[in-house]
């Protein structure tokens, strides 16, 4: 059984335990300076326009998260910072490195329909187009049977019902942002040709999974080894993912939109230390030598009632500094 503190009562959380999807936008902003309020406004409002795009269609499962990056957040809130809110840490290994880049605002929207997400995608972008940058747009897809682009299946460790709760949603350790959760995006791009050109059983041997029929392999210090983390007390610590397959074949490029939910980012940064940087037993994840990320952001997703609720803006912000 599990001692971890639960969400307060009352604390209501973003969707960020919506059933997984078939098609998402992954927007990164940078809020320009007096761009403060219009990006508090359409915060506050996502619920009401998640319901005009999605009303009609329910079965369609349109949601929209929001998370809020470091450097935002002391210029949209005049209010206690959550207590694991940092800048994303790039990584430099002996090999690859996880890089840093710029990320305010996210906007991840999802649904079983493109339509709907590009729909609620615009109107946000029309109601923001003066106060943001935007950093990075990614139409994500579901590809085949929940398989990335490297042809494994992906998601399959994810927790469901408490245990997902218990995985994302912060509790009583930070109880002024309780129902809220941490989420960090990263943008992988994949050498097909390079990956293809090895044998099925070596790329077995790297993601730790059979291909064909996704069963977990026990192989030392492959991808689903590295991203395996366990507490103190030998139970494992899990995250929620919801990554996406994206490209542009005319284009040439074929990558991964890595998004993982947890209650504190200890959890994936720990992976990502393990991947990039190395264990006892890899120099670090091979599935690195066929894919770079070229983008990495933390973000803090607070709960709906922080939204629907949202503490005044600073004074740096009503002064357009």
């Amino acid at each position: 059984m599990t001692t971890e503190p639960q969400p307060a009562p009352g604390a209501e959380p973003q969707p960020v335990l919506g059933p997984l999807t078939t098609a998402a936008i992954f927007l990164v902003l940078t809020v320009r300076p007096g761009g403060e309020e219009a990006a508090r406004e359409v915060l506050g409002d996502l619920r009401a326009l998640e319901r005009s795009f999605g009303f009609g269609t329910p079965e369609a499962a349109l949601s929209c998260v929001a998370g809020i990056g470091s450097a935002a957040w002391d210029r949209l809130f005049d209010h206690p910072r959550p207590a694991g809110l940092h800048p994303f840490r790039p990584l430099e290994g002996p090999r690859h490195t996880a890089v840093a880049t710029p990320g305010d605002l996210l906007l991840h929207i999802r649904a079983t329909r493109f339509d709907l997400c590009f729909g609620l995608a615009a109107e946000i972008m029309r109601r923001l187009r003066d106060a943001v940058t935007v950093e990075d747009e990614v139409p994500g897809f579901k590809y085949l049977d929940a398989r990335d682009l490297l042809g494994f299946v992906d998601g399959t460790e994810n927790p469901v019902g408490a245990a997902a709760r218990r995985a994302v949603l912060i509790g009583a350790e930070d109880p002024g942002h309780a129902g809220g959760s941490y989420v960090v995006v990263q943008k992988y791009v994949h050498d097909l040709d390079a990956w293809n050109a090895l044998p099925a059983e070596t790329q077995e041997r790297i993601i730790g999974r059979t291909k064909a029929t996704n069963l977990e392999l026990a192989e030392p210090a492959s991808h689903v080894d590295l991203n395996t983390i366990t507490g103190p007390d030998g139970e494992e610590q899990q995250i929620l993912r919801d990554n996406m397959p994206f490209g542009s074949p005319g284009g040439g490029e074929f990558g991964t939109y890595f998004i993982g939910y947890a209650r504190t980012p200890d959890v994936i940064e720990h992976m990502l230390r393990n991947m990039f940087l190395g264990t006892a037993d890899a120099t670090h994840d091979r599935i690195l030598d066929f894919s770079t990320a070229i983008t990495g952001t933390l973000f803090f997703v607070p709960s709906d009632d922080f939204l629907d609720d949202l503490p005044a803006l600073p004074e740096a912000g009503r002064r357009g500094q």
